[in-house]
């Protein structure tokens, strides 16, 4: 990856529909370069995949929490896991070192959805404990890493 393909993928994060004629003349770069440069980069699997990101607002999704979860024993996380995989208001899970083993970003209506949320997480078998901060406001939220011209080279 060179500072090509960074500049390819910042102007990708900002508009994934970006055509390869708008990035061409971004960058000055022939149309069939960017076009095999962003071939290149699909097939490296650098690029994942292209998404819509979805306001949850409009979705009377309003409420923005972060949940840490300790498990007892690692047999119960199997339950957890399938739990977290079917419920559409976890939108992140992190495995994480400290005192709690789990991390989630919750996205939900209001403090009744996320209580009856905490609710059906702690009779999960094998969870020990919780702890619950929300969101006041966000600073930042990126979606994705940031590439630096640092790593192209």
């Amino acid at each position: 990856m060179d500072s090509i393909d960074i500049k390819i993928l910042r102007i990708l994060q900002q508009n994934a529909r970006v055509t390869v004629s708008d990035i061409s003349s971004n960058i000055n770069l022939s149309i069939s370069a960017v076009r095999d440069r962003l071939k290149k980069l699909e097939t490296t699997g650098i690029i994942e995949q292209y998404t819509t990101i979805i306001n949850p607002n409009y979705l009377d999704r309003n409420l923005t929490a972060i949940m840490f979860i300790a498990i007892e024993r690692p047999t119960y996380t199997d339950e957890f896991i399938d739990f977290v995989n079917d419920t559409d208001e976890i939108l992140d899970c992190l495995y994480i070192a400290g005192e709690y083993d789990y991390s989630l970003k919750i996205v939900t209506k209001d403090t009744f959805s996320l209580e009856k949320l905490l609710n059906r997480i702690k009779s999960i078998e094998g969870i020990m404990k919780t702890k619950t901060n929300v969101v006041l406001s966000c600073v930042k939220n990126m979606h994705s890493v940031i590439p630096s011209y640092e790593e192209g080279n």
